[in-house]
C-alpha cells in the first residue's frame, strides 16, 4: 500500500512538472502574477492528490511544499530574467517622417492676377501719328527777301510791281496754284519772265530772271520752283520784279493782294 501511494505521488509530481513547463514556455515573458496562478494551480493539484491518499505518511507534505516553494522561486527568477528580453524584442516605434517644408507661394503680379481671373490684359493703344501739316495754299515768291521798291509812281512813271532783292541765283517760287501762262523772253523790258494763271481772273508775273525752270502749260502750286533771280531786261541789278494782274495787263497793288492770302509784304 505504501508503494502505491508513493507511485501516485510521483505521477502527480510528474504531471505537475509537465504542466509547469508548458505554462512557463507558453507564458514566457508575461507577468509574474500569471506564472504564480499557474504554479498555484499545480500546487493545488498536488495537494489534492496527497489528500486523497489514505493513510499517507505526514512526512510527504513538507516535501511537496518545499518543492513548490523552490519551483515558485525558480519561476519568479525566470520571470525576472525574461522581462528584459521581452522588452528588447519589442520594436521601437519608428519616427514619423518629417513633412517636407512647403514652399511659400510667389506673389502674384497684378497682370497675372487678372489673367487668372479670366480678364484679358488690354494692350497699350498705339500712339497716334502726328498729323501731317497741309502745304500752304499761298506763299512768298522769294521767302526772306528784302523789299527794295513798292508799287507806285516813280519819276513820273508807274512802277507796277514790288521789287525783292536777294543774291543772284536765288530760287523764285510760285505764290499759289495755277498754270504757266507764259515763259522766257515774252515781254519787252521784263527780260526772262514767267506768268502764272491762277484760274480766278488773277495772274502773277515774275520778271528779270537769270533763267526760267518751267514749261508753258505746266501745273504749279505754292512753293514750286519757277526760275532763278537775275538782272535781265530793264534792270540795274539782280532782283525779282513781282506783279499781280487782275486780267492780263491790268496790274494792281501786289502787297495787299498777298496779305489777303496770308502772305505779308512790307510795303
Amino acid at each position: 500500500m505504501q508503494g502505491s501511494k508513493t507511485e501516485l505521488l510521483k505521477t502527480a509530481r510528474a504531471k505537475f512538472d509537465l504542466v509547469n513547463d508548458k505554462i512557463r514556455s507558453g507564458l514566457h515573458g508575461r507577468s509574474r502574477q500569471v506564472v504564480a496562478v499557474a504554479v498555484l494551480a499545480g500546487v493545488t493539484s498536488v495537494g489534492f492528490v496527497a489528500a486523497n491518499i489514505d493513510n499517507g505518511p505526514e512526512s510527504m507534505t513538507p516535501v511537496a511544499q518545499t518543492t513548490t516553494v523552490k519551483r515558485e522561486a525558480a519561476a519568479d527568477r525566470a520571470d525576472r530574467a525574461a522581462r528584459p528580453a521581452a522588452k528588447a524584442n519589442v520594436a521601437a516605434p519608428k519616427a514619423a517622417p518629417k513633412a517636407a517644408p512647403k514652399t511659400a507661394p510667389k506673389a502674384v503680379q497684378p497682370a497675372q492676377a487678372k489673367a487668372k481671373a479670366g480678364t484679358t490684359v488690354p494692350k497699350a493703344a498705339p500712339k497716334a501719328a502726328a498729323p501731317v501739316k497741309a502745304a500752304p495754299l499761298w506763299g512768298s515768291p522769294m521767302p526772306g527777301a528784302q523789299v527794295t521798291s513798292c508799287f507806285g509812281q516813280r519819276w513820273g512813271v508807274l512802277h507796277a510791281g514790288v521789287d525783292l532783292a536777294e543774291p543772284a541765283g536765288t530760287p523764285i517760287r510760285a505764290v499759289g496754284p495755277g498754270t504757266v501762262f507764259s515763259t522766257g523772253w515774252a515781254y519787252s523790258g521784263y527780260g526772262i519772265s514767267v506768268v502764272v494763271d491762277h484760274g480766278d481772273g488773277y495772274f502773277t508775273h515774275y520778271a528779270h530772271m537769270s533763267r526760267d525752270a518751267v514749261q508753258l502749260g505746266q501745273k504749279v502750286k505754292a512753293g514750286d520752283l519757277l526760275g532763278y533771280e537775275g538782272s535781265t531786261g530793264d534792270s540795274t541789278g539782280p532782283h525779282l520784279h513781282f506783279e499781280v494782274h487782275k486780267g492780263m495787263w491790268n496790274q494792281i497793288e501786289p502787297s495787299g493782294w498777298l496779305k489777303a492770302r496770308g502772305v505779308p509784304i512790307n510795303c
